[in-house]
């Protein structure tokens, strides 16, 4: 099961460095690791891949506050957890993807209301529980860490 501190001795074995005994320790590899961390490495490693332990989906009605001045009819707000977008449809069970949709800044446009969308999350739930990385998403971001630090 990763942690951060599996996930900063991962990388601090990468770095040729020694292993830290815990988060509180003062040492200028972990400061450099508190940085990367801080600084959205994991986010950014989320938005690379379809990662599955990461997915989400839900269920979106239109924003009434944005009308979009042309092409399609209805704007759907991003959630804030989201990181990648996988699929849209028009249907809850995805068995047709929607390619009629633009991903536009903060919004999806489309011309059908609800709107579905499988994304991948940083929730505490999905991609943010590290608990739930996969080894290989695990040892990605370690290597991304060591590389960053």
């Amino acid at each position: 099961m990763t942690s951060k501190l599996f996930l900063f001795n991962d990388a601090n074995l990468i770095l040729g460095e020694r292993k830290l005994s815990s988060l509180a320790e003062a040492r200028p590899s972990r400061r450099r690791l508190d940085t990367v961390w801080d600084g959205g490495a994991v986010k950014f490693c989320l938005e690379q891949a379809p990662w599955n332990f990461a997915m989400q989906s839900v269920e979106l009605t239109h924003s009434p506050s944005i009308d979009p001045a042309f092409g399609f009819q209805f704007a759907f707000d991003k959630p804030t957890d989201w990181c990648r977008t996988f699929m849209v449809s028009g249907d809850e069970t995805f068995t047709c993807p929607l390619l009629q949709y633009e991903d536009q800044g903060a919004y999806w446009y489309a011309d059908v209301d609800p709107l579905y969308v499988r994304y991948v999350s940083d929730d505490t739930a999905f991609g943010g529980d590290l608990s739930l990385w996969s080894e290989n998403f695990t040892q990605y971001v370690a290597h991304y860490f060591a590389w960053k630090a």
